[in-house]
């Protein structure tokens, strides 16, 4: 069993404090809190309609952590072999039931009309260019009447390209339409339904969206490390909104859209880590991809999504959870910032239908974020956090990825390795790696290059750098 204990006083009272502690029962971890840590701002605030969200250590109550190494007999599996066979399908049923809905089922997909290909020049930091290829297409998701449809924007390395060489690819799903992913006046305008935010006029984009998440998808600047990058709109797959089930890809599957749900319905992550895989689906046609170095990234809301992307679907080579918080790789257990009562009463479409019956009630969930974290084992796990962003409960996921560290103990790797709380811009483990970056809740440049160092080291990658 995993057990956190509360720090003594004398811990919590130095604000310097960063440990957590770690200890072995029955073959798993026993975390430890850590204290107030360095004080953060409030970045990643609290909605205004939720009162008084908890960000003191000291208010964190005790608890037990399930011991993912467990089957359903309840036996702990002490090889990889059993964990493979008996506890990951058992653990992974869990998070079925109680998190994320039943697993949705691959479809043929096919590309509608021809894939534009364009040679293309980007700008990068300062005055830098980087030449690159710029692939569009859209793809049909199934071959029902009703079957979904998606865009996908891929940019090369134009020398890999022209000397026709696979390249490892970085795919993210993004939150405003491909358009909002690059300042590139070439990229196709999403007519599908949006969010309100700045340049989103009757649910639409316009053009001024263009651009408008760019911060989050710097294509020259990875180009010029040799990678690929690529990306679709979220809301093909579901729009995010609690009425948007008929509008999802879920009919086209068979799902139900509307009505009283079963309480293992999957929602919009299954939904958006579905389109993830059949976007995987199309890249692997692609003799300039890598099919080997596709490496899933989300932020917020769609880390949650590239977590499950990675549990479900094991061609991805490496997973990146950014700031994913409560339902990611934060504790549920831990009554620190988001809950899981706050996110699924304003968010009831993300999860399956019987999560929000532990509102209130996370001691008695039988999965924690663990779970999933564990599932992406034994490949390269990157968790990522932000100071500021004290509502995703950055402690909470780092205690995430210390939890799990015994799977991939099972393959004889070594997980993240270390009970300390990281300074923050330092990056720390080995197969799970982890950092807290300085500032709010967003995906930025520097979060970056953590993320191909660690596809280098752990995936034996040396991509060639664009000149």
């Amino acid at each position: 069993m995993l057990r956190e204990h509360v720090a003594d006083k004398q811990s919590r009272a130095n604000p310097c404090w960063r440990q957590v502690g770690v200890a072995l029962v029955a073959g798993a971890c026993v975390l430890v809190t850590g204290g107030r840590g360095t004080p953060m701002m409030d970045a990643a605030a609290a909605p205004t309609d939720v009162a008084d969200p908890n960000y003191d250590e000291a208010a964190v109550r005790a608890f037990t952590l399930p011991n993912i190494l467990e089957g359903p007999d309840g036996v702990a599996a002490k090889s990889a072999t059993a964990w493979e066979q008996t506890s990951r399908p058992y653990q992974f049923r869990q998070l079925q039931r109680f998190v994320y809905g039943q697993v949705l089922p691959p479809v043929p997909v096919t590309v509608v009309g021809e894939v534009e290909r364009a040679e293309v020049i980007l700008s990068g930091p300062g005055d830098a260019t980087t030449a690159a290829v710029r692939l569009q297409t859209r793809l049909r998701l199934g071959d029902r009447k009703d079957a979904a449809e998606t865009a996908v924007l891929c940019y090369l390395p134009a020398e890999a390209a022209a000397a026709q060489a696979s390249v490892p690819i970085f795919l993210k799903l993004n939150f405003a339409g491909n358009q909002a992913e690059t300042t590139d006046e070439g990229v196709w305008m999403t007519t599908s339904w949006m969010r309100d935010r700045k340049g989103v006029v009757a649910h639409r984009a316009t053009e001024a969206t263009r651009g408008l998440n760019a911060r989050r998808f710097p294509v020259a600047e990875m180009l010029s490390r040799g990678y690929g990058m690529a990306t679709a709109y979220c809301g093909d797959f579901f729009p995010d909104h609690a009425d948007g089930r008929p509008d999802s890809v879920l009919p086209s599957l068979g799902r139900p859209a509307e009505g009283e749900l079963p309480p293992d319905e999957p929602g919009a992550i299954a939904a958006w880590a579905w389109g993830l895989s059949r976007v995987l689906d199309w890249l692997n046609t692609r003799p300039e991809v890598d099919e080997d170095a596709v490496i899933v990234v989300g932020h917020s809301r769609l880390g949650k999504t590239a977590l499950w992307a990675g549990a479900c679907d094991p061609r991805f080579a490496m997973v990146v959870s950014n700031e994913s918080g409560c339902g990611g790789a934060a504790l549920s257990r831990r009554n620190y910032g988001e809950t899981v009562g706050v996110i699924t009463a304003r968010f009831p479409h993300w999860f399956c239908p019987r999560f929000r019956e532990y509102a209130g009630r996370e001691l008695e969930l039988p999965v924690d974020q663990h779970t999933l974290v564990a599932m992406t084992a034994p490949r390269p796990l990157y968790v990522a956090s932000a100071e500021g962003d004290r509502w995703a409960d950055p402690r909470g996921e780092f205690l995430s990825a210390v939890a799990a560290g015994p799977v991939w103990r099972l393959y004889g790797r070594v997980g993240l390795g270390t009970r300390a709380y990281p300074e923050v811009g330092r990056s720390v483990g080995e197969y799970v790696r982890y950092h807290v970056r300085a500032g709010r809740h967003d995906l930025l440049l520097e979060d970056w290059p953590h993320f191909a160092d660690m596809a280098e080291d752990m995936l034996g990658l040396t991509p060639e750098p664009a000149r």
